[in-house]
Formats: structure tokens, sequence, C-alpha cells
């Protein structure tokens, strides 16, 4: 019996030593091309400082506002507008809401249809399909208008104000097909 347990002890120091040496060959070694050490002034060189983000991202900021564009929209075609400006619109019973090519729309209150004069649908991005003419606008849904003559109609079924966020240019017309007055 003694002869076994110094087999057995044997054979798990063997196995200890296999598993120690494995372990350790599969580690990287510090310095080498699989883990590379850096100093702190390399790495201070190299790398941008939370401060520096925010001089850089406040300076784009600065550039795009002051690029001439007025950020309101226009009751006389497709005005282009910055991408951070949206303008509330309220629409009356009525009303249509005619979008200009890239312009968006978010409808937040009141039921609205989609309208097209060319038979394409409007692009519902939240709710990923296109909407045909005649379909209604769920509420805060963005939708992109690629062309012009498309656009969103109060419904007649509509028994609140309606509001719609829009970012670009836009055309609000009446019932009768004059231009609304701002």
């Amino acid at each position: 019996m003694n002869k076994q347990k110094t087999k057995l002890v044997l054979i798990s120091t063997i196995v200890l030593l296999f598993a120690a040496q494995t372990s350790q060959a599969e580690a990287p070694t510090a310095g080498s091309s699989s883990d590379p050490v850096i100093t702190k002034s390399y790495f201070d060189q190299n790398t941008l400082s939370e401060a520096k983000v925010k001089e850089i991202v406040a300076s784009a900021i600065a550039a795009n506002s002051g690029n001439g564009q007025n950020g309101s929209g226009s009751n006389g075609g497709s005005v282009a507008t910055p991408a951070a400006n949206m303008k509330v619109v309220q629409l009356k019973i009525g009303q249509t809401l005619y979008a200009g090519a890239g312009a968006e729309f978010i409808v937040r209150t009141g039921k609205v249809l989609a309208v097209s004069k060319d038979g394409n649908g409007i692009p519902d991005v939240t709710g990923g399909k296109d909407l045909p003419a005649g379909t209604e606008v769920a509420l805060n849904h963005l939708l992109i208008f690629p062309t012009e003559g498309r656009g969103i109609q109060v419904s007649t079924k509509n028994d609140a104000e309606v509001y719609v966020m829009v970012r670009g240019g836009y055309l609000v017309l009446n019932a009768d097909g004059s231009t609304a007055e701002k």
C-alpha cells in the first residue's frame, strides 16, 4: 500500500506541475507584442482628454450654427435648417402641412392623415414602413420626406389640437388652397 500512495502522490505532483507550466505559458509577457507596455507620457500625448473632446465638440457646434441658416420654417418652399433646430407648428381643421425635400415631421398631438400628390408613400422611420396617402399617422413617429409634394393633413375625425415638430422646409395650406399665416 505504501507503493500505491507513493505512485499516487507522484502522479498528482506531475499533474499539478504540468498544469502550472501550462497556465504560465499562456500568460503574455509584459512588454511583448501581445502585451505592450506604454509610458504615461506616450498615453497623454496620443489620447484626447475630456476637456479637449468638449472643446472640439463646442467648436464644431459653433461652426455649424453660424452657417447663415436661420432655423425657421418657410411658407414659401424648402429651406434647410440646422439639424438641431425643430419648430413646433400648430395645425387647424382643414389645413395641410406640406414638407420640403428632406424635411422631418413628428406628430405630437391630434389625428392627421398622410398626403401625397404623386402616389408615393411617406417613410415612417419609427414604424419601419411607408404610409400611403390617407393613412392615419401614429403619434411620436418620425416621418421623413425625400421629395416635395407630400405631407400631412388634419383628419376630419380629429378631436384635439394638432401640434407637429418640424425640421426643414414646409408650407401650410388652408382648405381653400391659400397659404396659412404664421
